[in-house]
């Protein structure tokens, strides 16, 4: 296997402690912002597996919630991702 840079084999540049629970939240919250297609009011989040069991411990919450508000994994806004949604009236349940 052939790699071109140091950080093809390093991992994803992100926020947070787990490339799956974090990063991977944040591109499945981008995935699903592109299913609305007005800002939603309220949004519910129900987590399965291993993200139900962490998700709080590896920032799985905030990271999907960034995503959603259409951060990309490395935007240090996600650590705040909650008053953001909160700033723009978006009520959020888990």
């Amino acid at each position: 296997m052939k790699y071109n840079s140091v950080f093809e084999i390093i991992g994803p540049v992100m926020i947070g402690p787990s490339s799956s629970h974090t990063a991977g939240a944040v591109r499945i919250g981008q995935l699903a912002r592109k299913l609305y297609v007005e800002k939603p009011e309220i949004i519910d989040i129900h987590f399965y597996g291993s993200f139900a069991q962490t998700y709080r411990g590896h920032a799985t919450d905030i990271a999907v919630i960034g995503g959603l508000l259409g951060f990309e994994t490395d935007d240090i806004r996600i650590r705040y991702s909650l008053q953001y949604a909160e700033k723009l009236g978006i009520k959020v349940n888990f």
